[in-house]
């Protein structure tokens, strides 16, 4: 898919419409991203869970073939950041979108 490099839109720093250029950044793991959300290691290691015999604390949940959306995809979700060419901050987008290869032009 062909993104531009340059796209005009709203800074919430400038608080106005400015110019900004478009790059992609390396998406990190839900362990990075997500470090106290529920049944994380970490937050499991705070509650002293991280030892032990049987499923440490957390609910059971049914096999995997069980569930609706397994499977491999076949594309990964761009993660597009956009810098404001006047005061120089980056601000992430709201939502990604699946792409296979981003081109930028």
């Amino acid at each position: 898919m062909k993104i531009p490099k340059i796209k005009k839109r709203f800074c919430p720093k400038c608080k106005k419409h400015t110019e900004n250029s478009v790059f992609q950044s390396k998406s990190m793991g839900r362990s990075k991203t997500h470090p106290m959300s529920r049944g994380s290691k970490g937050r499991m290691r705070m509650r002293g869970l991280n030892r032990g015999y049987g499923n440490r604390g957390r609910m059971s949940k049914a096999a995997i073939s069980a569930w609706s959306m397994t499977g491999a995809k076949t594309s990964k979700k761009v993660d597009l950041r956009f810098k404001c060419k006047e005061c120089g901050k980056v601000f992430a987008q709201s939502q990604g979108f699946r792409v296979r290869r981003p081109e930028f032009k």
